[in-house]
């Protein structure tokens, strides 16, 4: 199970519960996720895609169906679109993952723009010195909620992958991949999923209606269903 952004790896117990009286499960935090210590330099996605194969070799797994939620999901494309991996791909649950990029509208593109130049402007070290109690506020409220809750390493991290498009890699992904998405998912919308599901041979998409980015959460049953479905696990 590779999770979420921000998450930690009981968040995911209900997933385990699912599957794993046919499986063996495996739970962990990424470095920089829940209780696991942050990287000692900013890791983009590749890099946790390498920690990912480290992990796989000290566990002496050698063939593994991956799991992954947002951003975990963003670290399973990397890895699928390899090749000779080290270990086996058996087959791919993306949940409301993470890899599209958005395309920016021109009002975006101009609110970047004024930010960029007001960024710049407040950096200079004589308006910090004039005003840093504001200035640290201003900065303290940009960007997204993940952003703002994450250490300085983190959104460095953070800041890598939200801009790295991955579109171009699904075409590269020849296991069986099962998508399962919230159709109210604000985070990762629903459009991500049908772009997948186009560009990833060999998938299928299940939307839950009413669900958000956390849709096995909010859908748990319905979501059970599928799990248990998909992995053939018996009543």
């Amino acid at each position: 199970m590779l999770q979420g952004w921000g998450t930690h790896l009981g968040m995911y117990d209900s997933v385990a519960a699912a599957i794993n009286e046919k499986y063996r499960f495996v739970q962990f935090d990424l470095p920089g996720f829940g209780a696991s210590d942050e990287p000692r330099e900013a890791w983009n996605v590749d890099a946790y895609a390498d920690f990912f194969l480290q992990f796989m070799e000290a566990l002496g797994i050698k063939k593994a169906a991956l799991i992954g939620h947002s951003y975990g999901g963003r670290v399973i494309i990397k890895l699928a679109a390899r090749e000779n991996l080290p270990f086996e791909i058996t087959r791919i649950v993306l949940i409301d993952s993470a890899g599209i990029l958005p395309k920016k509208t021109f009002s975006q593109k101009v609110r970047i723009r004024k930010y960029k130049m007001l960024k710049g402007i407040l950096n200079m070290k004589v308006i910090y010195a004039l005003f840093p109690e504001l200035i640290d506020d201003w900065r303290n409220r940009q960007g997204s909620a993940d952003y703002r809750a994450a250490s300085p390493m983190m959104r460095k991290c953070l800041v890598m992958a939200v801009n790295e498009d991955l579109t171009g890699l699904l075409p590269k992904i020849k296991q069986e991949t099962l998508l399962i998405w919230g159709d109210k998912d604000t985070a990762t919308p629903i459009t991500d999923a049908k772009i997948m599901e186009e560009k990833i041979q060999g998938s299928g998409l299940a939307v839950l209606s009413g669900a958000g980015h956390f849709s096995f959460l909010e859908q748990p049953q319905i979501f059970r269903n599928i799990m248990r479905t998909y992995f053939e696990v018996k009543p």
